[in-house]
């Protein structure tokens, strides 16, 4: 993957002959042995490794492109300045790029700003709620994932597109870390550079877990990326074509029904319409089970007057494809690949008493159920400086989002095993890791200048979510009992996600092109309305 820098403060990567010996003499015990302490899984589907960079200064110029094979021997990265703190932050989701803006927002003391590097191996950032407009063609991509060097633009911090091999921390040793350095820690990235850093989060997310029934890994789609919508959406558009009039409907099986799977059901089935159905299976008896009433009500509604059938009490015992499929395309005619006009068998067991064994057939299954964060599990081992994970492979931290026993280590996000007041590990949200993001800057700017931190306290500000163009349900917590739902709910939630963009620029670009879109659709409406009423007289 090619790799650009743009940056005229971003120092050169240091590649000399003695990358290897620089290394060892870092960390002498850690290269020693085989394995490293922390390995960061990758997306197989994803090869390459690519870099870029962005420090603005007000100006783009100075764009250098620099490619950096996995293969290569390790290079030390050369930060900007040797005397100022040195942030290293992985992930560029709402925990580590939030936290990198807030870091940037403080007033700090002379000498003491910290340089900011932000590492994700995309080159967007992703506003994941709003992910569903992009189905429902109610937003440009643009909107919703821009690139992290346009964003950081204006700011001072580093951008790095790469993704993380290896963590070495050394802050076990103190505060300070060794004696003879203050350094934190080492990042090895895939393109094989090194990062020495004084203070680090971790903030990588977490993908889809598909490996859990047979046949899903192969056949089908998650629906948590950037590029899981657009290949959703792909798909959609082939079959959308391949059905373009004929009598036959578009079968489309999502399978979990929390949140993500209603959102979803509910746009697909808008999209659809009359030409599709939608088969949402869950192993609960209802839907959305976490939910308040008043949004589970407004859910269960909108779903029960489209073209949806809930499968409540079922979980899916594996997805096999159908081999003999009838197709009247030919092939000449088709430009899609052959797995385009498959069609697959989901199995369903009954979860609950009194319901039977089915089995449906679909020619797209969405799956929404289960994830794991991209912190994987250690092998056992008597090393004090692993990070301690929990069962669900997340770091274990204190209430100032510090991993235990590493002071210099913050996580935030589906990274960060963290529990409320109740004793409950946060759920992995946005609006958790938005909070997380705020706290986590501030304890870094308190942390290097040896001031108290604050511990972290979610505050639930009530629940969103999408139905469709024109429909949403929105329940705020300081009014008891109150849901907000159809258009009202809809403008509130898109008023309240657009507050919630990461910058002020960008804010303002967003906001201007949804009031176009919004003046341009009122005034389609009013011509088509007066277009009626004049034929009918």
């Amino acid at each position: 993957m090619a790799l650009t820098a743009s940056a005229a403060a971003l120092s050169p990567v240091n590649f000399n002959g003695s990358g290897v010996n620089q290394r060892t003499s870092l960390f002498p015990r850690f290269w020693s042995r085989k394995g490293t302490n922390l390995t960061f899984l990758t997306n197989s589907r994803n090869k390459g490794a690519g870099l870029v960079a962005s420090a603005a200064t007000g100006d783009n110029g100075g764009v250098t492109a620099r490619k950096f094979e996995a293969e290569t021997a390790p290079g030390l990265y050369s930060w900007p300045d040797n005397k100022r703190p040195r942030i290293c932050i992985l992930g560029g989701g709402f925990g580590g790029l939030y936290t990198a803006l807030r870091l940037e927002s403080l007033v700090w003391p002379d000498g003491k700003k910290p340089q900011v590097l932000l590492v994700d191996q995309s080159e967007h950032f992703v506003f994941k709620p709003m992910l569903y407009e992009l189905l429902s063609g109610e937003v440009d991509e643009w909107e919703i994932a821009p690139r992290f060097k346009d964003l950081l633009a204006s700011t001072s911090v580093l951008f790095f597109q790469d993704r993380v091999k290896s963590l070495h921390p050394s802050d076990h040793l103190g505060i300070n870390g060794p004696t003879t350095s203050s350094c934190g820690g080492t990042v090895h990235l895939e393109s094989g550079l090194l990062i020495e850093y004084d203070w680090l989060v971790l903030s990588l997310g977490a993908e889809t877990k598909l490996d859990v029934v047979p046949g899903a890994l192969e056949f089908a789609l998650p629906f948590s990326t950037l590029e899981d919508a657009r290949r959703v959406d792909q798909r959609l558009k082939t079959l959308e074509r391949r059905n373009f009039g004929k009598n036959s409907l578009i079968n489309v099986a999502v399978v979990g029904c929390g949140y993500a799977g209603v959102e979803l059901a509910a746009t697909v089935s808008e999209r659809l319409q009359d030409r599709g159905i939608v088969k949402a299976i869950n192993v609960e008896t209802t839907i959305c089970p976490q939910a308040s009433p008043g949004n589970k009500e407004a859910a269960l509604k909108v779903l029960l007057t489209r073209n949806v059938q809930l499968l409540l009490g079922y979980f899916v015992r594996s997805i096999s494809r159908v081999e003999d499929v009838e197709s009247s395309i030919k092939p000449d005619d088709c430009e899609v690949v052959q797995c385009d006009s498959e069609k697959y068998i989901l199995e369903l067991n009954p979860a609950e008493r009194g319901l039977k064994r089915q089995s449906l057939e679909a020619d797209l299954v969405l799956w929404t159920v289960g994830s794991k964060p991209l912190l994987p599990e250690l092998e056992p081992c008597e090393r004090p400086h692993e990070i301690p994970l929990n069962a669900r492979g997340q770091a274990e931290t204190d209430e100032t989002l510090r991993v235990k026993g590493h002071p210099r280590i913050f996580a935030l996000g589906d990274s960060s095993s963290l529990r409320d007041s109740h004793g409950r590990i946060l759920p992995a949200t946005a609006q958790v890791a938005f909070q997380q993001a705020d706290f986590t800057g501030w304890n870094l700017w308190a942390a290097i200048n040896n001031r108290p931190l604050l511990p972290f306290r979610f505050q639930n500000l009530g629940e969103m979510m999408t139905l469709g163009r024109n429909d949403a349900a929105l329940s705020p917590s300081f009014i008891e009992g109150l849901t907000l739902e159809g258009p009202i709910g809809h403008t509130a939630r898109k008023i309240a996600y657009l507050i919630r963009l990461p910058t002020d620029e960008h804010r303002l670009k967003v906001g201007m092109s949804w009031l176009t879109k919004s003046a341009i659709e009122s005034i389609t409406s009013v011509q088509s309305t007066l277009s009626k009423v004049l034929s009918s007289s």
